[in-house]
């Protein structure tokens, strides 16, 4: 009898627990569930990921046309590309139009086969090294902010703050681009040159614009995710710099780069007396015509005719301009970006070493296509080359691997 009143009573609490849950779930509206909206959370995700496709274009449609201006230069001086905007004018007046020959099939039209194993007064191999060295590394400037947009590095968040170093280093490059041609506007105006000068400042002027636009929405609270923290590897602290190898070879490979790059631009023709045979550097790269040093016999001998190399001062300062901004890059990632409590200094820096490992490889390219002409000036480049291939690969290491 206690075995069958307990089996009814079990019989009468499942009917009614059935019966309230088939009620509660027919009949109260605030239990059903709803279905989820999966396009909304991708959409949150790509912004917090991505930057915005306002930056992204504006990048694009601007940094664009200045790095295949860039690899003109590299691939082919002296070539007009658009000249009813003036590129003839100013290829005249940097005198690059002298490397392009197109006289019949024979012609090298300014690329690598221009290039000769011989220096001669007739065909100026220092000043296509300079011309092309400076192509070279104008490409990599607009390269280095490119790269991230074309492929998005990996880890990279644009809310948690990765892209704000290198781009803050971009907007204070092309300002310094800007500000380098506007100084020079007295000069090619004077030579019906300025048209196309014009219209590289204004690219520089609206990309700097749009980029401190971003950078300053990006500062926001709205803007800014913060990632958790890490367990942080051996011999790091959230202060440690990203790569202590990386800054070793910076400080060591860039600031001779740095050196240099800064006479040629501060300094035009001077001489360091400490640096191996860099009179005859200077001699070969035409510094001595345009910016002869005081009390030297090249200012007694040709002093007045220093205003004719206007050109080749201009390339060569826009060459030794564009290398201390690839060396910036260099020093805000083994100096300035620590490696963070979620480890995103590592981030920060990868997506600069691969655009500078890039650089540095063309640089080696045009410092060994150029060794023998170097050579028959009694220029050895190869402490130049395994200076500069070291530090490509050290940052191509940490940049992929």
């Amino acid at each position: 009898m206690a075995a069958g009143r307990t089996n009814k009573h079990k019989s009468q609490d499942e009917t009614t627990k059935v019966a309230s849950s088939k009620g509660t779930t027919t009949d109260d509206p605030s239990n059903v569930q709803k279905p989820s909206n999966p396009s909304k959370g991708a959409t949150a995700l790509a912004e917090e990921h991505l930057p915005p496709l306002s930056l992204v274009f504006c990048v694009f449609f601007l940094s664009g046309p200045l790095f295949v201006l860039g690899l003109r230069d590299f691939l082919a001086t002296g070539r007009v590309l658009v000249g009813p905007l003036g590129d003839d004018a100013f290829q005249q007046f940097t005198d690059s139009n002298f490397f392009f020959d197109s006289a019949d099939w024979k012609s090298s039209q300014g690329g690598l086969s221009a290039i000769q194993a011989i220096t001669t007064d007739a065909n100026n191999m220092g000043g296509l090294f300079v011309r092309k060295l400076g192509g070279a590394a104008g490409a990599i400037v607009h390269l280095q902010k490119l790269l991230p947009l074309l492929f998005h590095p990996e880890g990279a968040q644009w809310m948690a703050g990765h892209f704000k170093p290198l781009y803050g280093m971009a907007l204070a490059a092309n300002l310094a681009l800007a500000t380098f041609y506007g100084m020079y506007l007295p000069d090619l105006k004077d030579s019906r040159a300025d048209q196309f000068p014009k219209i590289i400042m204004g690219l520089l002027v609206v990309e700097s614009l749009v980029l401190l636009y971003h950078l300053l929405l990006a500062t926001t609270p709205k803007q800014q995710t913060r990632l958790p923290a890490i367990a942080m590897p051996e011999g790091k602290t959230p202060q440690s710099v990203a790569s202590r190898i990386v800054a070793r070879t910076v400080a060591v490979v860039t600031s001779v780069i740095t050196l240099i790059a800064g006479r040629e631009l501060f300094f035009p023709g001077t001489i360091l007396e400490f640096i191996p045979r860099d009179d005859i550097y200077l001699e070969w790269t035409n510094a001595l015509l345009h910016s002869p040093p005081a009390g030297s016999v090249e200012l007694e001998e040709q002093g007045l005719e220093a205003a004719l190399y206007i050109g080749d001062k201009f390339v060569s300062q826009l060459m030794a301009l564009n290398l201390l901004i690839l060396c910036g890059y260099k020093f805000l990632t083994a100096f300035f970006i620590q490696f963070g409590s979620d480890g995103s200094g590592q981030v920060k820096c990868k997506m600069i070493w691969k655009a500078q490992c890039i650089g540095d490889m063309m640089l080696v390219l045009m410092m060994r296509l150029f060794s023998s002409a170097a050579l028959s000036a009694s220029l050895d480049f190869r402490w130049h080359l395994m200076l500069v291939a070291y530090e490509g690969f050290i940052l191509g290491l940490y940049a992929w691997f």
